[in-house]
């Protein structure tokens, strides 16, 4: 597909609160201020561009995994489209931190269980709430608990799977069967959900799949060309889903 050469934004911006670190950023990394913003919209120090804050998660889980995922998926951001990126570098970062709501895009992946104290269930909802995106994918073991701290975030929500047609599967590449199957674990198929809050995806969470480790450095797992890209493009989607919905 061709490079991303302008970006569209739909209603659903209407919705972001400019005032919030996390809007303010998804929406200065693509385009310069949008018609209709009565203010410029300013950049936030030290970033200057699209970056990927990868969740440090409490409860045992190998919140570090897939080590080169994110820095090969910054770098197909800067090469297949025109999103400003800040570095091919990714940035751990803690809920309870200072600089988390410097990123507005957030990743989580591992094998084992993740926990949120009630503290940081409270942070990353706050986030999500007003701009912040999480892209969650399960490396196999992750969805239990996954799914119990997503209801300490909204309690009142649910994590609900996406059709095929959804957009998430067709803001830039065509993925006609959704979520691909990059990994084999449990003989089911590629699953990806979302939760929704006030019409707006602020969770995709792919489960029976392995995005992150089709996401790796060849040599790493193995991985045929052919899923590494069907993993490639699922990824980015999903970044330009979050920041032009």
């Amino acid at each position: 597909m061709a490079r991303l050469t302008s970006v569209r934004f739909r209603s659903a911006n209407a919705r972001l609160r400019v005032g919030t670190v996390a809007a303010v950023a998804l929406l200065s990394w693509v385009i310069p201020t949008p018609a209709g913003f009565a203010k410029p919209v300013p950049k936030l120090p030290p970033i200057d561009g699209f970056s990927i804050g990868r969740v440090k998660y409490g409860g045992g889980g190998d919140w570090y995994g897939n080590k080169t995922s994110l820095r090969n998926l910054l770098r197909a951001l800067k090469e297949r489209t025109s999103v400003r990126v800040a570095s091919e570098e990714e940035v751990a970062v803690e809920i309870g931190s200072e600089d988390f709501f410097n990123f507005p895009f957030l990743w989580l992946s591992g094998h084992g269980p993740v926990r949120f104290t009630a503290k940081e269930a409270g942070r990353l909802r706050e986030h999500l709430k007003n701009g912040g995106f999480l892209f969650a994918d399960d490396d196999y073991g992750l969805e239990k608990t996954f799914r119990e701290e997503m209801k300490k975030v909204f309690p009142d929500k649910e994590l609900v799977e996406l059709p095929f047609t959804h957009d998430i599967y067709h803001c830039f590449y065509d993925l006609p069967q959704g979520v691909p199957k990059i990994h084999e674990h449990d003989n089911l198929p590629p699953r990806g959900y979302a939760l929704v809050h006030e019409g707006r995806v602020v969770v995709f969470f792919t489960d029976e799949a392995d995005i992150g480790d089709g996401l790796e450095d060849a040599d790493i797992h193995g991985d045929p060309p052919e899923k590494r890209e069907q993993a490639m493009k699922m990824a980015v989607n999903v970044v330009i889903y979050a920041l032009t919905h």
